[in-house]
């Protein structure tokens, strides 16, 4: 397992790819993270001055107190984890398109031995992946928002927690994708289309029709979740008072509309991701090779 392991992992080091989608995961948590700095900073501004004071006076906490920079941050993490996702989608399929696949699976003691040695090497990836995220959003946060926006170790601490495990799950997930769907560009635009636009119009329509609850068991709604829910724990650790329905106003904003708490939307998720993994390694296991 070992070689197999050493195998993959130089297959995915020989290639650009790791860093061709590395460089836009950094370059768009950057940008995120500077543009929620200072959208955090204008709605502190905004909300210091006039009449807005009273909801201060409501939650007990002054507007500079408000970390709502921590919304941008959870859907920084949501967005760029796209990459690793796709990276992991081109793990089996490409090699399948490619029919590079076949030594592999001619060496290997088995397929289920290929495919587990291909996952162990891309869950290594999507960690990196999630780290590069954090560093990078959290430099742009830094950048542009004041010490009060800012979380506290312990929060950053979490926050990087969940981000890469959030970047793990997504990759492992594209994974399950690429062995589902043994064409690149299938893999791929099936994943973008989904994550991007049809589950997002079905949260639209379960809020609609009242049950968001449903939205924390979808895929995207429960690794949504998994950052989101631990953004809006942080924020209300310091915001004072809130009531029930701006808590729920709160976790719309932050992506966790309808979801669990953060370790049950991973938990979530990550029946997803074995689901698609299994019907992978079906869909593997009865292809010819050749």
């Amino acid at each position: 397992m070992g070689n197999l392991v050493g195998a993959e992992l130089r297959k995915t080091t020989t290639t650009g790819l790791w860093w061709g989608l590395l460089i836009p995961t950094a370059v768009l948590a950057l940008g995120w993270g500077l543009a929620t700095g200072m959208l955090g900073q204008f709605f502190v501004d905004f909300a210091s001055s006039g009449d807005v004071d009273e909801v201060s006076d409501f939650l007990g906490v002054t507007p500079d107190q408000w970390k709502v920079s921590l919304f941008g941050m959870a859907r920084a993490i949501n967005v760029s984890t796209i990459f690793p996702m796709v990276f992991g989608a081109m793990a089996i399929s490409s090699e399948i398109s490619r029919r590079t696949i076949t030594t592999t699976f001619l060496t290997a003691p088995s397929r289920m031995h290929a495919l587990l040695a291909k996952m162990l090497v891309y869950v290594l990836w999507g960690a990196i992946y999630g780290l590069a995220i954090m560093l990078f959003l959290g430099v742009g946060v830094a950048l542009t928002s004041s010490p009060g926006q800012l979380p506290d170790a312990g929060g950053w601490a979490m926050l990087t927690l969940v981000c890469v495990l959030s970047s793990i799950l997504m990759t492992m997930f594209g994974v399950g994708v690429g062995a589902l769907i043994p064409n690149v560009a299938g893999a791929v635009v099936l994943l973008l289309l989904y994550f991007l636009v049809i589950e997002n119009v079905l949260h639209g329509v379960l809020a609609y029709l009242e049950v968001p609850a449903v939205i924390g068991f979808l895929p995207n709604g429960s690794i949504n979740g998994l950052t989101g829910s631990v953004s809006v724990d942080l924020f209300l650790s310091a915001a004072g008072v809130v009531p029930p329905e701006i808590e729920d106003v709160l976790r719309a904003i932050a992506g966790a509309s309808g979801a669990q708490d953060w370790w049950l939307s991973g938990i979530v998720f990550l029946l997803w991701s074995g689901v698609v993994f299994a019907g992978g390694w079906a869909v593997t296991q009865a292809k010819d090779i050749t």
